[in-house]
């Protein structure tokens, strides 16, 4: 990133190129209410920010506030570099970024009406009513109250009325809920990684043989469950490995350190120290640092880092010695 300018907003519409924004944008009259904010890059914006409309041209820019736009929130298709929001990001209309070429990363919570995002790192959860994914990790949930697209995704959990599927979706949690039965193309694979040793991953070290991701078979999986009271009836599905889970909780998961590497992953900044997570295959110490666990998650939705996949069978008798 180029020196940056200190830039003092006074204006209706601003273009921020290699500034510094130190205390936020925010309306102070009502002619600032219909503000324009364009970032053409090399930004950094340390308070909040509202605007009716924000466009991102090209990174680096960094939010270091939360985020509120009336309109469209808009990462341009060509934009290129970092762009990082370490608050939660809300509009009123859409929240939209279809850079392949950019590192797009949301520390916290998604709020929208319509959320469409391509190779994004989202540490919390998306709430809206459309949500559509390519190539992207949520390590929270998706939770829609319309519909859900998903293309070669890992998320937390999801529950939507309908939910489309394609290419390959791994599931950090054990259940997920649809009211329509899932919709999948040929060739979708659904994993679930509760039981994926992720902390030996990460420190690129050998799987516990007691570990491993579990296929998830998208028909035989899903479970109907109708629930009512006396003035409503609601039918669910619930996809779900919870029986597989519980049944190899048996086994000592605690070892695996997913809990802690997740967490780590949510919290993000948040977080009030630098943790170490044990040495690696090198003997070195091995950080949990947002860029580390940034690019662990996209190596793993990649396939450059893969989790063995789970035998599917224990013994009993094993469990009682």
């Amino acid at each position: 990133m180029k020196k940056l300018k200190e830039t003092h907003i006074n204006e209706t519409n601003i273009l921020l190129d290699g500034s510094l924004v130190k205390g936020g944008i925010l309306p102070s009259k009502i002619s600032e209410l219909t503000r324009i904010v364009t970032v053409q890059g090399d930004s950094v914006i340390e308070g909040p920010l509202y605007a009716a409309q924000l466009e991102i041209q090209n990174g680096e820019a960094h939010f270091q506030g939360a985020v509120f736009t009336q309109r469209e929130l808009h990462v341009n298709s060509d934009a290129k570099g970092v762009i990082d929001f370490q608050k939660c990001v809300a509009s009123s209309s859409s929240v939209v970024s279809r850079a392949r070429k950019c590192d797009v990363s949301f520390h916290s919570d998604i709020n929208a009406k319509s959320v469409s995002l391509v190779n994004a790192f989202i540490a919390g959860s998306i709430y809206a009513d459309e949500i559509t994914l390519e190539n992207c990790v949520v390590i929270g949930g998706i939770f829609a109250t319309q519909s859900v697209d998903l293309n070669n995704c890992i998320i937390g959990t999801f529950n939507a009325p309908s939910i489309h599927v394609e290419g390959t979706i791994q599931m950090l949690l054990p259940t997920a809920f649809s009211v329509e039965k899932i919709h999948f193309v040929p060739g979708t694979k659904m994993y679930n990684l509760s039981l994926a040793d992720l902390g030996a991953l990460y420190r690129g070290l050998p799987q516990s043989g007691e570990s491993g991701r579990i296929e998830m078979n998208l028909d035989a999986d899903a479970i109907r469950t109708t629930l009512t009271d006396e003035h409503i009836q609601k039918t669910l599905y619930s996809y779900t490995v919870v029986g597989k889970v519980l049944a190899a909780d048996l086994v000592d998961y605690d070892k695996f350190q997913n809990h802690f590497l997740l967490t780590a992953a949510a919290l993000g900044p948040q977080l009030l120290r630098t943790y170490d997570f044990g040495t690696d295959a090198d003997g070195k110490a091995k950080q949990l640092t947002f860029d580390e666990i940034r690019a662990f998650f996209f190596d793993l939705l990649s396939g450059k880092i893969e989790a063995q996949e789970m035998t599917g069978t224990f013994n009993i008798s094993d469990f009682t010695r």
